[in-house]
Parts: C-alpha cells; structure tokens; sequence
C-alpha cells in the first residue's frame, strides 16, 4: 500500500540518509514529498520550502531527518499535516515533540527509516 510519505531535512546530497531515504521509499513505490531547507529536486519532486510551510493533504507518515535542535519552530506546522505516524529517525529523537506528537492521536515512533522498509515493517 502506498504510504505519502513527507521527509522533513530533504536533500539532494547523495550521503545524507535523507536522500537515501527518499531514494528507497521512491523504490518502494510511496509517495514522497520532500520538505526543508536546501533548494532542488528529489526523485522528480521539489522540495519544498518548510519555512512556507507548505500545505500537504493524506499524509501517512512524516519521517524526521532534522535535529531536535532545529524542529521546534516547525511543532505546529508538522503536527498540521495529521499524519497517522511520525518516524524520529537516529538522531532526530526528541522526546518532548514526541509526547506533543501523541497527544494529537499520531504515533510517535524512533526508529530507522531504512530498516522499517528492509524488514516490511513501514
């Protein structure tokens, strides 16, 4: 089943595990919508500027590739997008967006990304 998927800290840097991220959810036939802060393409989307933030309608999941240092300005424009899930990527774990995440009826989830979808559990 095909999960819209939002990547916040997209990239089009080739090593960043965001991209890599995109690059298999992309081959596991989700649809990704990337958002951040870098200019460019990804898989055939643009990325999105999250300082506009952007309206994104059906959103399964949002998976997080930004640090908790930077995610607070962005709480209410995440939380806006009523996604079924969020995915705290290693490195991205912050546990008081977390419990904000929970409270709205998401699921809050540290995990990988990339081993969800290895071991058919996304």
């Amino acid at each position: 089943m095909n999960k819209k998927t939002v990547i916040v800290g997209a990239t089009t840097n080739p090593s960043r595990y965001a991209f890599i991220a995109a690059e298999m959810l992309h081959s596991y036939k989700h649809e990704i919508i990337p958002v951040g802060i870098k200019r460019g393409e990804v898989f055939g989307q643009p990325i999105l500027d999250i300082a506009q933030h952007p309206m994104i309608e059906n959103v399964d999941t949002v998976t997080m590739y930004l640090g908790p240092q930077h995610q607070p300005e962005y709480y209410r424009y995440l939380l806006s997008l009523k996604p079924k899930r969020f995915i705290f990527n290693p490195g991205t774990e912050n546990s008081e967006f977390e419990k904000m995440v929970e409270e709205s009826g998401a699921e809050a989830i540290e995990a990988c990304t990339l081993v969800m979808l290895r071991s058919n559990q996304y």
